[in-house]
């Protein structure tokens, strides 16, 4: 399962069910308790990296990329925290309170942590004061993610859960991190790779022009796409469907997405009610989207089918054992309803 994660560089996990269930659809037989295990013992963990969002990264990784995208987030995300009187000083101020709240392996959740901070003086007041505060913390390597507490999450020391590792200059890290997305997402242009990592166009451009002879490039319609000389097969893809959780990293790695929407612009114009279909799980049938569908509910466990185009027989069947898988993951059967 690290596999997963090492392959892909990182998993956004803003939705943590539904993020384990996108690195579950890349391996064979693993569940949901599989995936809940790895991040209690830290084998993967999740933090703001990249963009300003949760990703699962694993501990060999979260240091240097920290490092290469950490700086970015703290920038994208300063004038948050200036609107909310927050400043280099009240900082400095939280990753000392926290560093001693948190040593000796303590984890704690957010509303332990929050008379903490008070205590030592840092404005916490409000939900979005302790997030920004926490979210400095993560992008300065003090905290990460500890093993959940029921369904609560925790935080623990980052030094504590991520071990040392040899530090990379900036051009070996957008070597590294360019390699690996090409080697899972190709092929994608520069806009893509910025999208996906965080970087400014020209650190993405660096990171290609670094990657050298590791990639090779082809131009359509007057646009440079670039493709790893040992990804993963171009072969004929097997005939297979999805049910592909928000955020996934088969379309949320892109910014364009035309490519895997094809299907659905030969249609006639969507309607509103249509295209609340795709914002959230979706339903791709042979690297295509069709519709989306939605979290089970009651105790049949029912999901609701919301397809925006008709499927033959034999996709519907493509479909059903999709639905199968994931009852498999979460250790119970679930029931597909159209809408």
């Amino acid at each position: 399962m690290p596999d997963v994660v090492r392959l892909l560089g990182a998993v956004q996990a803003q939705d943590y069910p539904y993020a384990k269930w996108a690195i579950a659809q890349r391996t064979k037989n693993l569940v949901d308790r599989d995936v809940e295990a790895a991040f209690a013992s830290g084998a993967i963990l999740r933090t703001h990296v990249l963009r300003p969002t949760w990703h699962f990264v694993l501990p060999e990784d979260a240091r240097w990329m920290l490092a290469l995208t950490g700086p970015r987030v703290q920038r994208t995300m300063g004038y948050y925290g200036r609107r909310l009187g927050l400043d280099a000083g009240v900082y400095r101020k939280s990753c000392r309170a926290l560093e001693r709240a948190l040593r000796d392996g303590q984890q704690l959740t957010r509303a332990e942590l929050r008379p903490i901070l008070k205590r030592a003086g840092v404005p916490v007041s409000t939900g979005q004061h302790l997030g920004r505060v926490l979210i400095e913390a993560e992008t300065s390597c003090v905290v990460i993610s500890g093993a959940r507490r029921g369904n609560q999450f925790t935080y623990a020391l980052f030094d504590e859960r991520v071990p040392p590792g040899k530090a990379r200059d900036r051009d070996e890290a957008l070597h590294e991190l360019a390699r690996r997305y090409f080697a899972t997402r190709s092929p994608a242009t520069v806009h893509d790779f910025a999208w996906w990592s965080g970087l400014t166009i020209g650190d993405a451009q660096r990171g290609i022009d670094a990657a050298g002879a590791a990639l090779k490039h082809e131009t359509l319609d007057g646009r440079a796409y670039w493709t790893a000389r040992d990804g993963l097969s171009s072969g004929r893809a097997p005939r297979i469907a999805h049910l592909l959780p928000n955020y996934d990293e088969y379309f949320i790695g892109f910014k364009d997405r035309t490519a895997f929407s094809e299907r659905l612009s030969g249609t006639r114009a969507l309607s509103e009610n249509q295209l609340d279909a795709l914002f959230g799980h979706v339903v791709c049938v042979n690297g295509q989207i069709v519709g989306g569908w939605g979290r089970p509910s009651g105790r049949d466990r029912v999901i609701t089918l919301k397809l925006l185009l008709k499927l033959t027989g034999a996709e519907r069947k493509l479909v059903d054992r999709a639905a199968q898988r994931f009852g498999e993951f979460l250790g119970a059967p679930v029931r597909l309803r159209q809408h």
